[in-house]
């Protein structure tokens, strides 16, 4: 397989640096000579140096022979065109864009991108991803990160266990066994900032971040057995009304019921024309949030959430702990700059959303293909949850799961059969057919997809 990058940003190099490890061809482009150096020579793959959008850059990099072009420069023309030049004089199968302008994402627009036009096949909005990432996280105030598999039977759940925790001390395997009404599977564990792969004895300790698999219907049954209550947000302050802010304030409004949100803009124009969209829907406040008084303005001491998504990580971070110092009940956090990672904890901050991160495990889904449906990046340098379909050579077919073998870096966590969520335990069979969601670190990737007797069909 051989893929193009355009862009050797956070989003390109993590991307290609992903694919790589898979023995994937994979040859990035970008206008910035040290960018190209420094991809070129960590990670084995093509760097040049060019003009993404260029016909003459695109066939030099290899464009006439790729299955796929990822393009994600920072300019969404340089992106909508390098789908089109890569459509049209290389015909190259699928091509991916990342697009931010609200303009160019209206519904209004969407028959832009048909082949006939503007041929790209898979839009990525960061903005619309981001916003709904946060949106999941209000609804289940218990859990820093929720997103859906397997078609929504199963549900994975970051989570976080304070001091004051239950279960803290208790062997993982007795807290996803114990009881039948909250059945989960743990598949990962952040303690000082390390992730693993927890054993079925190893303890939860106070402060760990976790990741668990739960079925749906279950959720708020497995949020509580961590000592979390379930109490939806019903005070929402949104600090930056930006593409993100404002996609979140809309989602809010259309799929929450009685939430009272308020949206904290400080440039003018863009706070009046939030005021006349939103009318008495929502309160537009327009100054700096990291003004007490306009924080106070706005009551963040008795708001539930405050989302703080302005383009600038240390107003983003400042808003936040003041908020929280006022009282506010958890915080949630835009942050581009993955150096203020170690920092974060520290703070009393409740949830980190990543833009690079998101861009990055959406655009990967859309690689992925063939028998596997779903991913889900955990961290950039650990590892992915997957939903696979069991085929025919599956060497993992028809024996208890305590018997198959699993390397280290692998851990089946949900079995899907005929529409039913099944959490599976040391007897549980594979049968051909079955979706099985796992995490595989990204050293096992391969491995993994030769074990389930997953297939890459071709594109087209």
């Amino acid at each position: 397989m051989r893929v193009v990058i355009c862009g050797a940003g956070q989003v390109g190099t993590t991307i290609a640096r992903h694919l790589a490890t898979e023995g994937i061809n994979v040859t990035v482009i970008d206008i910035d000579q040290e960018q190209v150096r420094r991809v070129d020579e960590s990670y084995d793959v093509r760097g040049l140096v060019g003009h993404a959008s260029h016909p003459a850059t695109l066939q030099e990099a290899g464009a006439r022979d790729a299955d796929m072009l990822i393009a994600v420069t920072h300019s969404d023309e340089v992106n909508m065109v390098a789908c089109q030049v890569a459509y049209s004089l290389f015909n190259v199968k699928r091509r991916i864009a990342r697009l931010r302008h609200a303009g160019y994402l209206a519904q209004d627009k969407s028959g832009l991108y048909a082949a006939e036009h503007l041929p790209i096949d898979i839009i990525i909005s960061p903005e619309i991803e981001i916003a709904d990432s946060i949106a999941r996280r209000l609804r289940t105030p218990g859990a820093f990160d929720r997103v859906p598999m397997a078609g929504g039977l199963v549900e994975l759940l970051g989570i976080h266990s304070g001091a004051d925790c239950a279960v803290v001390g208790r062997r993982f395997v007795e807290i996803a066994e114990d009881d039948d009404e909250a059945r989960m599977a743990v598949l990962a564990v952040m303690r000082d900032g390390r992730c693993f792969i927890p054993d079925a004895d190893d303890q939860l300790a106070a402060g760990d971040d976790i990741y668990v698999l739960a079925r749906s219907e279950q959720v708020d049954a497995v949020v509580r057995a961590f000592g979390h209550r379930k109490q939806t947000a019903r005070k929402v302050v949104i600090v930056g009304g930006g593409n993100v802010g404002l996609h979140l304030a809309r989602k809010i409004l259309r799929e929450f019921s009685g939430i009272d949100v308020k949206l904290i803009e400080r440039d003018q124009q863009r706070a009046g024309e939030a005021a006349r969209e939103f009318g008495d829907a929502a309160i537009v406040l327009n100054g700096d949030a990291l003004d007490r008084e306009l924080l106070a303005e706005a009551q963040t001491g008795s708001a539930d959430t405050i989302v703080a998504v302005t383009n600038d990580d240390e107003a983003n971070i400042f808003v936040s702990v003041l908020a929280k110092q006022a009282g506010c009940k958890r915080a949630i956090t835009l942050v581009n700059k993955s150096n203020y990672e170690s920092l974060i904890p520290t703070l009393g901050i409740d949830a980190v959303v990543s833009p690079s991160a998101v861009t990055i495990s959406t655009v990967l889904r859309h690689v992925r293909h063939g028998t596997i449906f779903a991913l889900y990046t955990l961290r950039e340098d650990f590892g992915e949850v997957v939903e696979a379909e069991i085929g025919e050579g599956s060497r993992l077919l028809r024996r208890p799961l305590d018997q198959l073998g699993l390397p280290a870096g692998m851990k089946i966590g949900a079995v899907v059969r005929d529409g039913v969520a099944i959490m599976p335990d040391e007897t549980t069979k594979l049968e051909v057919g079955d979706h099985v969601v796992a995490l595989v670190t990204y050293s096992y990737l391969r491995f993994a997809e030769a074990l389930l007797g997953t297939r890459r069909r071709p594109f087209g």
